[in-house]
């Protein structure tokens, strides 16, 4: 899912299919997203908080690192339709909405899962799911295939069916986007989340003085630089530990924490457990759950054998 704003022939709507569940992955994205989940369920991770997006919702991904993890259903494929747009592109946007149109566009709405969060899932309505439904038939029959007029086309529908559903936070989302100052400010210090690289230096690569550099982090990020930088990397170690087999030192330096013993003493004082506890604890709840799926299974087996078979037989 990531992508560079650099290289404007990169696809600005794009289908995801996948057959299995792959676990927690990370994406780094250096544009803005709309997704639409057609068929499965998603998972948004944020710290220990799992954020789900079912079917026939709509979600928003901010520029930046975000841990996902995409499942199929009852033996279906997990489908995802996704718009990808940067500032630029939705500044023409809004301008030709502007002027051409004669659309007032302004921010209805304020709550903190749209200040506090760099993601927004809120249900499609009618008129979103049509739209949608009306992609994935475009997406079928090639429509877009090295198009990039037609890209622009439906994602300037896509913009002007939610700029004008009023009070959504999905919308509020969006213009926050049209920032162009605030958005290089964040990717430069995106971009450096698991580098070897002092406040100092940081700061003069957003050419600001070091005081300057630090309000303005804290006016975006809400918290101080090195606060934030350690949290941001102890949140990847903690996904690392549930999502691979790596060693506790091989995830302490992809995780920017060269010294083991340092990444482990943060580690447990931001988790309350040690690396080590963290993930035996998180295996044995896996299975935990696993035994507990597999019974299930076996008393609906007991209990409804005979339209188990039923409705097998039914379908063949």
């Amino acid at each position: 899912m990531a992508s560079s704003p650099s290289s404007i022939s990169l696809p600005m709507i794009v289908k995801y299919v996948q057959q299995e569940r792959n676990g927690i992955q990370s994406h780094h994205l250096t544009r803005h997203c709309i997704g639409y989940l057609v068929r499965g369920r998603k998972y948004i991770y944020y710290g220990d908080v799992r954020h789900v997006v079912n079917q026939g919702d709509v979600f928003y991904l901010g520029v930046g690192n975000h841990y996902t993890e995409d499942l199929p259903e009852a033996g279906r494929n997990f489908e995802q339709i996704t718009f990808y747009y940067s500032s630029e592109q939705l500044s023409r946007i809004l301008n030709q909405l502007n002027m051409n149109y004669r659309l007032d566009i302004h921010r209805d709405h304020s709550c903190p899962q749209c200040e506090d969060q760099s993601h927004v899932i809120v249900p499609a309505w009618n008129t979103l799911r049509n739209f949608f439904g009306s992609i994935n038939q475009y997406l079928k029959d090639d429509m877009f295939d090295q198009n990039d007029t037609a890209e622009m086309i439906k994602t300037t529908e896509l913009m002007y069916l939610i700029l004008f559903q009023p009070g959504t936070c999905l919308k509020n989302k969006i213009l926050s986007n049209i920032d162009l100052t605030k958005e290089n400010f964040e990717q430069i210090v995106m971009e450096h989340i698991f580098r070897d690289i002092s406040v100092e230096d940081l700061a003069q690569k957003c050419h600001r003085s070091l005081t300057s550099f630090k309000k303005e982090f804290c006016r975006h990020f809400h918290e101080p630089p090195h606060k934030w930088f350690i949290r941001q990397r102890l949140m990847h170690a903690r996904l690392l530990l549930i999502s691979t087999y790596k060693s506790i030192s091989e995830i302490g330096s992809e995780s920017a924490f060269p010294n083991t013993s340092h990444f482990i003493k943060l580690f447990k004082k931001e988790y309350g457990l040690t690396p080590a506890q963290y993930r035996h604890r998180y295996l044995r709840g896996m299975a935990s759950d696993s035994e507990a799926v597999r019974t299930r299974s076996a008393q609906a087996e007991v209990a409804y054998p005979v339209s188990s078979r039923h409705e097998d037989s039914a379908v063949r």
